[in-house]
């Protein structure tokens, strides 16, 4: 391949509008099924991966002689040399130097005009993850050469670095475009759903639709396309963000109880601090909030059911060290359905330092081989935590970790709950 002509064949306007586009194409082109059961956090991950602008930049440290030899040079045009036949090439000697100069990212950027450019482009032969620049002299003139290259060099610097500010104001953007666009898909086939459901009559699958698309620019493979659900999407009851949110409240403010009276409680064990936490729930959820009940695998310590579906579990423990904290996790995903979504671990601390025991749930959280991902804190000492499924990598747990730090002393003196801001 001969060298060409860079920065020179697309507007880089039209690539952002372009993959503007290819994003709601590409969400249009999810099959239904992968849609509605898949995680939409994966979604909208998979969706950035594949479709971010990507510029490349080049990696100056690796930049390399690919090839240094001997050529036969046609000086038939150079106006300094008595030549009297110019009709037909005339060669002399000389030598080809052909310089690397490797880069990491989309290699189709070199071919699109940034908002800011030359009339006069470097021109490079394109090839796979790096540059070759191509000089052929006469003389041995190696300072020529090195001037020569370092200016294409930082020409070809300067043309990706006003691509890669265009190509950034898309990918800030980007996330809330995806998601934007699955949510409303989302909601189409949801209502499509229901109207269909409402009609009573059975569905026969189309065959042939066609379900991809080639995307401009980014040639990444579709993370997408990895993402496996089994079986049809089913609606389901499901516990709203705020009312988990009330739930988490409720539990929180059983600290203030504890501060205002430590005695009350420096004896008590796990069964006992449990009724306590149940009294709480039972006021705000009509008593639909239970202790000990048989859920799926085994007995959860709280569980809220609303007509007749679990909308939320939780387990209590005492600290008892990483092991013990990861085996509760365990234990409380091992008691999740299918339909499962929302759930918190309680850890009671009593006999170890608080701020240790804070910062070690921080450290030993995400070794658990389902985390996913860390949502961050709401104060001091609740942490916030997305956990797959057990059985079912696409179905995502939200999991609230409160830890409560429980009186020891009688008179309340020697040791006073923190609370759970």
């Amino acid at each position: 391949m001969s060298q060409e002509l860079l920065f020179n064949k697309y507007q880089i306007f039209g690539v952002v509008q372009g993959q503007t586009e290819a994003v709601k194409k590409r969400v249009q082109s999810i099959p239904p099924n992968t849609l509605l059961n898949a995680s939409e956090h994966d979604l909208v991950q998979a969706l950035v991966e594949e479709l971010r602008l990507n510029v490349p930049v080049i990696k100056e440290e690796d930049i390399y002689i690919a090839h240094s030899g001997e050529t036969q040079v046609d000086v038939s045009r150079d106006p300094m040399r008595m030549i009297y036949d110019r009709s037909e090439p005339f060669y002399i000697p000389g030598n080809q130097t052909v310089i690397a100069v490797p880069f990491v990212g989309d290699a189709e950027f070199f071919r699109i005009q940034p908002q800011t450019y030359t009339l006069s482009p470097p021109r490079a032969e394109i090839g796979k993850g790096e540059l070759l620049l191509t000089y052929v002299r006469t003389d041995q003139n190696a300072e020529a050469i090195k001037g020569e290259y370092q200016r294409t060099v930082n020409s070809i610097k300067d043309y990706l670095r006003s691509l890669s500010e265009s190509a950034a104001q898309f990918n800030n953007q980007l996330e809330g475009l995806a998601r934007s666009q699955l949510k409303a898909r989302k909601d189409r086939l949801l209502a499509d759903a229901g109207m269909t459901a409402a009609l009573g009559l059975p569905m026969k699958k189309r065959e042939g639709v066609p379900t991809t698309y080639a995307v401009p620019v980014a040639r990444r493979t579709p993370k997408i396309d990895q993402i496996k659900v089994e079986g049809p999407f089913k609606p389901e009851p499901a516990l709203s963000g705020e009312d988990y949110e009330e739930i988490l409240r409720i539990m929180k403010n059983m600290v203030q109880v504890m501060e205002l009276s430590p005695q009350a409680f420096h004896g008590m064990g796990e069964e006992d601090l449990r009724s306590h936490f149940l009294v709480q729930l039972n006021g705000a959820f009509k008593g639909q909030a239970t202790g000990e009940t048989f859920n799926y695998q085994g007995k959860t310590d709280i569980l809220i059911r609303v007509d007749g579906r679990n909308v939320f579990i939780a387990e209590c423990k005492f600290w008892k060290g990483e092991k013990v904290f990861l085996g509760t996790i365990d234990q409380l995903l091992s008691y999740l359905s299918w339909r499962d979504t929302k759930a918190a671990v309680l850890v009671f601390n009593r006999n170890a330092g608080f701020s240790a025991v804070l910062a070690k749930i921080a450290e030993v959280a995400p070794k658990h081989p389902n985390f996913k991902r860390d949502l961050g804190k709401s104060g001091e000492s609740t942490f916030r935590y997305v956990f797959a499924q057990p059985n079912d990598a696409n179905r995502e747990i939200t999991l609230a970790v409160l830890t409560f730090d429980i009186p020891t002393d009688p008179a309340g003196s020697a040791a006073v709950p923190t609370g759970v801001q």
